[in-house]
């Protein structure tokens, strides 16, 4: 009879490959993206971190160029991102992505988390008193189960 191999531990085989973050720019999507960051780094995983453009029906723009609007949503996001890596560089390294999706929150990340194969997804509490009634976008995002979701206060 052969004796049990002891257990070899495998450095770096465990764990997410792929964390998406949910961005929209309020304090607790960026809060999400840091907490989503912080993983991705002790984790050596990739950071998608996404915006969903919101698409209105055109009646509802009132003539805004709603296209232009959260095209400059998406600009600041990434320049403040960048900005922050920078500050960052010399404490911690993370790889990271940033993508636009089209579409409501909810779809755009689902969307999102299935074409980057993600791992995981992070997003921050909704800050909106309009989800009692239609369901936040975590709340929908776990009842799914497609992927653990974190959801970041």
């Amino acid at each position: 009879m052969t004796e049990p191999q002891p257990h070899k531990f495998e450095r770096g085989t465990d764990g997410p490959k792929v964390i998406v973050a949910g961005l929209d720019g309020s304090d607790s999507s960026m809060r999400a993206a840091a907490y989503a960051a912080g993983l991705a780094r002790r984790q050596g995983a990739m950071l998608a971190l996404v915006y969903v453009q919101p698409v209105l029906p055109a009646g509802a723009a009132l003539g805004a160029p709603v296209a232009d609007t959260t095209g400059e949503v998406a600009e600041g996001l990434v320049s403040e991102i960048r900005e922050a890596t920078q500050r960052m560089k010399d404490i911690w390294d993370v790889r990271w992505e940033f993508h636009t999706f089209r579409g409501d929150p909810y779809n755009g990340l689902v969307t999102a988390a299935d074409e980057l194969k993600a791992d995981a997804v992070v997003v921050g509490a909704s800050e909106s008193a309009g989800h009692r009634f239609i369901g936040s976008v975590a709340v929908r995002l776990v009842k799914a189960g497609r992927w653990p979701v974190t959801v970041v206060p």
